[in-house]
């Protein structure tokens, strides 16, 4: 990972990237332990969600840091997976087309998921494996709900929701192409999180995004190293009361 200032990145960084040197592009999605748990997610196609006026999603998105005691079904975690960061298609160079726009169509983020109430899940620490639309299991570590929540500066919110969506960047997934300036679509993780928002208004859910955590603690809790792989951008889900 470049080290040198990115805001200041001038187009004649593009002249010479991975891609043009003829190296491999990273894979479009990270490999995962083959004897973790692998859990089925309901078809999408196939869950039933409330008809919601666009109109009205947007205008009543707001952040929602209480929520009720019950748990969201599995059903309904497919379909925030599936508005957030779900594969339409995968094209022949490869590429991943999402239901969020993405430069290059590269989709440099990795989706792990703390759950605390979900139907049909052990609690624990899940990643989701966007085109088998699979989760996988990462951890069933007990204490993982208050590492989270301690990690992200005691918002409390982290520990009594329902689920708890972590998102993490690959950076080679963009440096390959755009180098240093690939780092300015972190923006695109604001995409991945307003979908969330809205599409949470079709199961009655509330959402509250989260920039603030301690990015060691946090990064260490995954298991990644904070460099090629670093958690950006968390936003907590719950029914509302």
């Amino acid at each position: 990972m470049e080290t040198t200032s990115w805001i200041g990145s001038r187009e004649i960084d593009l002249k010479e990237t991975d891609q043009t040197k003829g190296l491999p592009q990273p894979p479009i999605e990270l490999g995962y332990d083959k004897t973790k748990s692998i859990i089925d997610l309901p078809a999408p196609k196939d869950v039933k969600v409330d008809a919601i006026d666009l109109r009205e999603a947007i205008e009543k998105r707001v952040s929602v840091r209480s929520y009720a005691k019950s748990p969201i079904s599995l059903e309904e975690l497919s379909w925030l997976l599936w508005c957030t960061q779900g594969v339409k298609g995968v094209t022949d160079r490869p590429s991943t087309l999402r239901m969020v726009p993405s430069a290059g169509s590269f989709h440099p983020f990795e989706t792990y998921l703390l759950v605390n109430r979900v139907e049909g899940l052990s609690p624990g620490l899940y990643r989701f494996l966007a085109i088998e639309h699979k989760l996988v299991e990462v951890s069933l570590e007990p204490d993982l709900a208050d590492r989270i929540t301690e990690a992200c500066w005691r918002q409390l919110w982290v520990k009594e929701s329902a689920v708890t969506f972590l998102w993490t960047l690959v950076v080679d997934r963009i440096i390959w192409r755009y180098r240093k300036r690939g780092l300015r679509n972190l923006i695109e993780a604001g995409h991945v999180c307003q979908n969330l928002y809205l599409s949470a208004e079709a199961v009655r859910c509330g959402v509250c995004a989260i920039g603030g955590f301690g990015d060691k603690k946090i990064n260490d809790i995954l298991g990644i190293d904070g460099e090629e792989q670093a958690v950006v951008y968390i936003a907590t889900v719950g029914k509302r009361k």
